[in-house]
């Protein structure tokens, strides 16, 4: 099998459904939908399909036909294909989302190995997995009770309603990735700012492009520095490592960085949004804190922020759920529909936080699998059980539908979540 380098070497070619036992369905319309009518569900059609049909034709926004894969075992299946590509020169956004196209249709930027295939993709995580193994995670826990503990006592200090994002999500997960990677907190306002460009789907391709300078710039630096002066974090320790160029450290640290705190910062937040919503599963956290591990993943499952899926690309046409794709069709794994899908969890749009969770997808699957899961699930294992043990009378400070939801970010989550105690 061979990697093509540039994206005429796969051209996508017309994607009418072929002769299969099954009839053709009509594709879905672009863009993929982004609208909820409930804020813990995935968007609306997305799960429509995931039983009889888990995979379909999906209309692109820019204008040609690929794939949308909804159906857990067929996701699981793509996703550790060596067939399918990740490479960014051959991604399509299923969304509109002008700030991708700096990064799609072009080679992977350096260190940014989610858009990149072995060997280079191996070449660039080897040195990053052996920074976040499980022992680093459980020596940062400590570090991580203080920072939860430090931001709910200044929370409890300040006169309620609060919004728990800016006092508590945001800067617990924030301090945590700086500190792991050695970004000076101080910082946060520039990095947070840039982060947010670069997951908008209302940027330009213009904003995007100068907040990855701007990150990249930044980033690069650090990396000059900590050979000059290095210590114990994580840019030091690939720095001593020898395996990668400063401009790959950057990258990777720009990448870590930017999906490291966001993403966690929205599944805290969207996490005690879903839980104030189901007062009895809260309840069931509160009376048994063995419960936290096990909720926290469950509330991954029923929340997955990623919504829009993860892009792959076949490299050689083939066989996939009774349907032929060609090689440089698109393909679109839907995370979210795949964990909700009745084949593999019952009675799955149910959140159950005793429900055995083993599978399920938020984080993805075969070798591009989050690197940061470990640090994620440390960060919500902790701060879950401590938010509530400090607030029992957490409650909305507004109606449910006042919650502004993040359904113009390439991850969801909610902008705001006032709260009151």
């Amino acid at each position: 099998m061979t990697h093509p380098s540039e994206p005429s070497a796969l051209p996508v070619r017309p994607s009418p459904c072929p002769a299969r036992p099954s009839p053709c369905p009509a594709p879905l319309p672009a863009p993929l939908p982004t609208e909820r009518p409930n804020p813990f569900d995935p968007p609306t059609g997305l799960a429509d399909h995931r039983g009889g049909e888990p995979i379909r034709p999906l209309a692109y926004p820019d204008g040609h036909t690929g794939w949308l894969v909804t159906g857990h075992a067929l996701a699981r299946s793509v996703l550790a294909d060596p067939r399918f590509s990740a490479g960014s020169e051959l991604k399509r956004a299923p969304v509109a989302r002008p700030g991708a196209e700096p990064f799609f249709g072009a080679p992977a930027l350096p260190g940014w190995m989610v858009d990149m295939d072995p060997p280079a993709h191996t070449r660039v995580r080897r040195p990053l997995a052996a920074t976040f193994t499980a022992h680093r995670m459980k020596a940062l826990r400590p570090r991580i009770e203080q920072l939860v503990d430090e931001h709910l006592t200044a929370t409890a200090d300040s006169a309620p309603p609060a919004d728990l994002v800016e006092r508590f999500a945001l800067p617990v997960t924030s301090l945590a990735i700086c500190e792991l990677l050695g970004v000076p907190y101080r910082e946060r306002a520039a990095f947070q700012h840039d982060s947010a460009l670069l997951f908008s789907l209302d940027a330009s391709a213009g904003e995007a492009a100068l907040a990855m300078e701007r990150l990249d710039g930044f980033l690069r630096e650090l990396t000059r520095s900590r050979r000059a002066r290095p210590g114990d974090d994580v840019l030091s320790m690939l720095v001593r490592d020898g395996t990668l160029s400063t401009e790959e450290i950057a990258g990777a640290g720009v990448l870590l960085l930017t999906a490291g705190h966001g993403t966690t910062a929205s599944s805290l937040a969207l996490g005690t949004f879903a839980l104030l919503s189901h007062p009895g599963q809260l309840a069931a956290l509160k009376n048994d804190p063995a419960l936290a591990d096990n909720a926290v993943e469950e509330l991954l499952r029923y929340l997955t922020i990623f919504h829009f899926g993860v892009p792959r690309t076949p490299l050689e046409d083939l066989e996939l759920g009774g349907r032929l794709l060609r090689a440089g069709e698109s393909v679109t794994v839907s995370l979210s529909a795949a964990n909700r899908d009745p084949a593999r969890f019952a009675d799955p749009d149910r959140l159950d936080l005793s429900r055995r969770t083993t599978g399920h997808l938020a984080f993805g699957h075969g070798i591009h699998q989050c690197l940061g899961r470990n640090l994620a699930r440390t960060e919500m294992r902790v701060a879950f059980p401590a938010l509530f043990r400090r607030f029992p009378g957490l409650a909305l400070a507004v109606p449910p539908e006042e919650v502004p939801l993040a359904t113009d970010m390439g991850f969801y989550g909610v902008h705001r979540l006032p709260v009151t105690w």
